[in-house]
């Protein structure tokens, strides 16, 4: 068997009971933090916490040499973990297609995702979202300023009046000059906003910073404003609303300190 568990969004207590039994469980963990991690522990806290051992594989080891996560499941029971949910934005959907392939059974074992969060903390409705998009840092994608295919992805939702999740770039392993296993760099959302108020000026925008952490933070304000403000340690994320309900928009007002007169455009 091999079990993808879904770790939540902030420390080694955000798993659900469910995946902390399966982990707990497994003869052996396997887990990757490039995609995401856990702001609110490191791996020694995991390990100590849940009483297991983990081998933290890098994206080489999950995409290219997924062989003794193959074997450790063919043998017993392997568990392969994620910060949020292992199949939503952390997609490893290939892995688990390979194991079926080999006859090993899979399962999955959700967890909380940050898109599920920012819309449960903004107050603005899960089903009026369109597609997500995410933000590279600029050296990431070999230009300058917001690459075509978040404009386009943000501007199409847009024109249906949908709000966009902004995903803020992760670096790790990988920095400006190629390869860097010492390297581990998070896009903030003040730079966000900055790259994005140079597309959009004075729109409206949301941060999340720290979902599923005791110090959440949640801001509304122009994309202008929100790039002149420091809003603590990762992760953070964006989003752009589109058309507001009244109830979206009184959510803004008094969950995220939005000003009224911005909501009401």
């Amino acid at each position: 068997m091999l079990t993808f568990i879904g770790l939540g969004l902030y420390d080694e207590r955000s798993v659900t009971v469910e995946g902390r039994a399966a982990l707990r469980e497994a003869d052996r963990v396997f887990a990757e933090f490039y995609t995401s991690r856990l702001v609110g522990a490191d791996v020694s806290a995991l390990e100590a916490h849940h009483g297991v051992d983990i081998e933290v594989r890098d994206r080489a080891g999950v995409e290219r040499d997924p062989e003794p996560i193959f074997e450790a499941a063919a043998s017993g029971d392997a568990a392969f973990l994620t910060a949020g949910d292992t199949m939503i934005s952390t997609t490893h959907t290939d892995l688990r297609l390979r194991a079926e392939e080999r006859g090993i059974d899979t399962r999955v074992v959700h967890g909380v995702t940050a898109q599920s969060a920012a819309s449960s903390l903004t107050g603005l409705q899960n089903y009026r979202f369109g597609k997500a998009t995410t933000l590279p840092f600029p050296y990431a994608h070999g230009g300058d300023g917001v690459p075509a295919s978040v404009v386009e992805t943000i501007e199409a939702n847009r024109e249906r009046g949908l709000h966009t999740v902004v995903y803020l770039d992760i670096k790790v392993g990988t920095g400006p000059t190629g390869p860097d296993p010492d390297h581990e760099e998070y896009m903030t959302a003040d730079v966000a906003a900055g790259l994005l108020a140079e597309e959009w000026g004075d729109a409206l925008g949301v941060v999340v910073a720290r979902a599923g952490s005791p110090d959440a933070v949640v801001a509304a304000d122009r994309l202008s404003a929100l790039a002149d403000r420091e809003f603590g340690d990762p992760l953070h994320l964006l989003v752009i609303p589109g058309d507001l309900h009244h109830v979206e928009a009184d959510a803004l007002v008094g969950l995220a300190g939005a000003p009224e007169s911005l909501v009401g455009e």
